[in-house]
């Protein structure tokens, strides 16, 4: 079992099952998600130092015209690879990253003026970009703070698709052409229409605050804390919960080291086992004696992709 890690110093690959080799790749600072694709070579890390892309473990800066890079797609037919940006900013290569272009579209948004918050220099970032092999020209665009938004053109125009929706997006969960899972600041949401609607999955829950969300296997995964990074110091920590669900609908909470003074924030799927990453740097593993500890990385995890 083989993982590369985005941490917040950089990226780090370790082999299990204890993970505790971990090697760091790639000297950018904070990642903010390492990624793969069907069909599309290399693993591709966004950072705030820029977008890179590994082939043979040899990482390229594919130099995307804004430098903070949060977030990346391959389009399904492997023929566009798209990066947002913060600020919140579109760009799209036609040719594997030797060169790219703004999709203006994405700025012609009607709420797109409201997009910002204090935390983030007044500012927004595009967090998560999505799509569906069964809906090829469809792409999904997360913004924290901003809704999620649709473009049915691969991503010449673009749709709001946000009512009903907590605005700070963390990341949304493309699970079939019209089916998405958005983990939002304040609750984790399901839409079935493509964003047209959406039903909040949360109101039982104790906790609010979601950055990613998995499905494997038919079971969905959640993790959160009770309130935002801000307040993850002092006397009550992060208060971290992790919360699982066989139907979609019903949770229960399931316990794991570490727990509640750090946060799941990531996750990836290897060789049929859940893997998860936390804010301190702690990988995770879903065994069937329930969850274990599967080492410590030097650095906080904030994205995981197995390899």
């Amino acid at each position: 079992m083989t993982l590369v890690i985005g941490t917040d110093d950089g990226v780090y690959r370790a082999s299990g099952p204890s993970f505790d080799d971990a090697t760091r790749e790639l000297d950018c600072g904070r990642v903010m998600k390492v990624r793969e694709f069907a069909g599309t070579d290399g693993v591709f890390a966004c950072s705030k130092a820029g977008l890179y892309r590994s082939s043979d473990r040899e990482w390229t800066d594919l130099e995307v015209p804004r430098e903070e890079v949060y977030s990346v797609l391959a389009s399904p037919d492997g023929e566009r690879l798209y990066a947002g940006t913060h600020p919140a900013h579109l760009y799209v290569s036609e040719n594997e990253g030797e060169s790219w272009r703004e999709l203006e579209g994405f700025q012609e948004l009607p709420s797109r003026e409201e997009w910002f918050t204090p935390r983030h220099r007044n500012e927004a970032h595009i967090r998560s970009l999505g799509a569906h092999p069964d809906a090829p020209d469809r792409v999904v665009a997360g913004v924290e703070v901003g809704g999620v938004h649709v473009s049915e053109d691969r991503g010449e125009n673009w749709t709001e698709r946000r009512d009903g929706l907590q605005d700070d997006v963390h990341h949304v969960l493309v699970l079939g052409p019209e089916e998405f899972v958005a983990s939002c600041g304040d609750g984790l949401y399901r839409t079935r229409d493509a964003g047209q609607s959406w039903n909040r999955l949360d109101g039982a829950l104790s906790h609010r605050y979601f950055r990613e969300a998995l499905v494997h296997d038919g079971r969905l995964y959640a993790a959160a804390a009770r309130s935002s990074p801000g307040t993850w110091s002092g006397a009550d920590g992060a208060d971290g919960a992790l919360f699982v669900s066989e139907d979609g609908e019903s949770f229960r909470r399931e316990s794991y080291p570490g727990e509640p003074e750090e946060v799941i924030l990531a996750w990836t799927v290897e060789e049929g086992t859940v893997v998860a990453g936390t804010n301190e740097g702690r990988v995770l593993v879903d065994t069937d004696d329930g969850w274990e500890a599967g080492g410590n990385l030097p650095a906080g995890i904030r994205s995981l992709s197995a390899v």
